[in-house]
């Protein structure tokens, strides 16, 4: 970790938090999460660095002032300008671009993947690296790299149409290396993958700190990811290489990494990052902002909260709630939480399975609930169903509104449910129901559990624990300590924007 810096012990770290897909033009856990700590955090200034799909996405979150700046990088909306190099230099590009792609694709390349990433930086600053990307030279390279028999892809024949889509893919991946890098302050990546490109750049060329947290495991959600996507298995490899050494590249530079749990910090172990190097802060809620839900609705209900989207298992859930209406005829099950973009097919197959397993008048897709905690307090149980997840809010919320909860055995559900709720294995939809039927059947169990989960979270997950362990981070990673720790600085103003629409 960095030494103090020359800054006398009052000065105000400077902080960019670098995004992708979320705050502040996007709802969600992690949004909510960055949201809590900028505006719990009036002694730091921020400036947020933001990975977006096209640059048109409107704000969802009302940056406070003390947020400098908000720059945008989209990843597919007009190309960047450039002109691609040409003669000597095309023939340069090409060399590096060559063992870049080999570092990606043969693991006994991978030493040659931090020179030949931070040259491709250097060729986008200088306005060369898209263009050159888009040219017909990139593409053919690739389909003559690939095809070498000693590569595993080789065996699956990639075609020439295959690289073109591939090198589509990449040069899309690798726009956000166009950003100018903080070359003061810290930065503080959010997630793993191509949020951490401003961060990476930024400590090799001026050894600015990298704070690294996942609050999911960036690799392992674009394992599950790209098994749905229609690319042949060369493309996946190809795109699954450059995040899986992202993500050691990432455990390689980070002054420090801050999982949201520790079964995070056993895949950023495995994955090379010093022990060290990482300290685990659990996300946190407001237990005054989430207090008690009241009574319980009287038709007995499941209720779910977040986005609608493949890997929240909603398929899962909707099976499991068709066997508890087997059992319990009036169930219901009520879904809270809008549908981004790219995410109505799913959608509308998980409305057709409903149909199909003939329950369909019992199943409510919601949408955006203003106060989520209208979402808690609509089911006498919370189910959680994902198939990946970090340390979810939903999940913390809910046992601070003194709800029973199941879950799925994902991430740092474990960690965040201990004995005061049911934990069930992920995909699962028959141990889902049992678990579903136990507790709508027994009040006194749900009024045990629902008591346990919120003294669980005052005891272990307040949002004071976490914005002061990040506060310190700051100042120990930038040098600087404030002079007096106001009393307020570990006090978070949230009751307003912890009440916001379901994620």
């Amino acid at each position: 970790m960095p030494g103090p810096s020359a800054e006398p012990a009052s000065a105000t770290p400077s902080v960019t938090l670098l995004t992708e897909g979320t705050y502040p033009h996007s709802h969600g856990g992690v949004s909510v999460w960055c949201d809590q700590l900028v505006q719990g955090m009036p002694d730091v200034d921020f400036r947020v660095i933001a990975v977006t799909a096209t640059g048109r996405e409107p704000l969802a979150w009302q940056p406070p002032r003390h947020v400098r700046a908000i720059d945008t990088l989209p990843l597919w909306g007009p190309p960047p300008p450039g002109r691609a190099p040409r003669g000597r230099e095309l023939k340069r590009f090409l060399t590096c671009y060559e063992r870049f792609l080999l570092a990606l694709l043969d693991p006994g390349q991978e030493q040659h993947f931090a020179r030949s990433f931070y040259r491709l930086a250097d060729y986008a600053t200088g306005g060369t690296l898209f263009a050159a990307l888009r040219g017909e030279p990139a593409a053919r390279l690739l389909a003559r790299v690939w095809n070498r028999t000693h590569l595993a892809t080789a065996a699956a024949r990639p075609t020439l149409h295959d690289a073109l889509a591939a090198t589509d893919l990449l040069e899309h991946a690798l726009r956000p290396l166009a950003a100018r890098p903080p070359a003061e302050g810290i930065t503080h990546a959010v997630s793993g993958g191509l949020a951490t490109l401003p961060g990476l750049v930024a400590h090799h060329r001026h050894g600015t700190p990298f704070l690294l947290t996942e609050h999911g495991v960036y690799l392992r959600e674009r394992y599950l990811g790209f098994r749905a996507e229609p690319y042949r298995w060369p493309v996946k490899a190809l795109m699954l290489g450059l995040f899986r050494m992202l993500a050691k590249e990432s455990y390689r530079c980070a002054a420090l990494v801050t999982p949201g749990n520790r079964y995070n910090r056993r895949w950023e172990e495995h994955g090379g990052t010093p022990p060290d190097r990482i300290r685990t802060v659990y996300n946190g809620v407001d237990p005054a902002a989430f207090p008690p839900a009241g009574p319980e609705p009287e038709i007995p209900t499941l209720s779910w909260a977040g986005r609608v989207d493949p890997i929240k298992g909603l398929d899962t859930l909707i099976r499991a709630f068709a066997l508890v209406r087997a059992e319990i005829p009036g169930a219901r099950l009520r879904l809270f939480g809008g549908t981004p973009r790219g995410g109505e097919g799913y959608r509308t197959a998980c409305e057709g399975l409903a149909a199909e397993l003939g329950v369909a008048d019992a199943v409510t897709f919601e949408g955006r609930v203003e106060d989520i905690r209208d979402a808690y307090a609509a089911g006498n149980v919370v189910m959680l169903s994902s198939i990946s997840e970090g340390f979810p809010f939903t999940l913390i919320e809910a046992m601070s509104c003194g709800r029973p909860t199941v879950s799925t055995d994902v991430g740092g559900v474990r960690e965040a449910v201990g004995d005061s709720g049911l934990v069930v294995p992920p995909r699962d939809a028959q141990s889902m129901a049992r678990a579903a039927l136990r507790l709508l059947r027994d009040p006194a169990l749900r009024a045990r559990m629902g008591e346990a989960a919120r003294l669980r979270v005052i005891e272990q997950f307040t949002l004071r624990q976490t914005i002061s362990a990040f506060r310190d981070i700051y100042h120990d990673l930038a040098g600087t300590r404030p002079d007096v720790r106001q009393p307020g600085h570990a006090t978070v103003p949230v009751m307003a924007m912890a009440a916001g629409g379901a994620r």
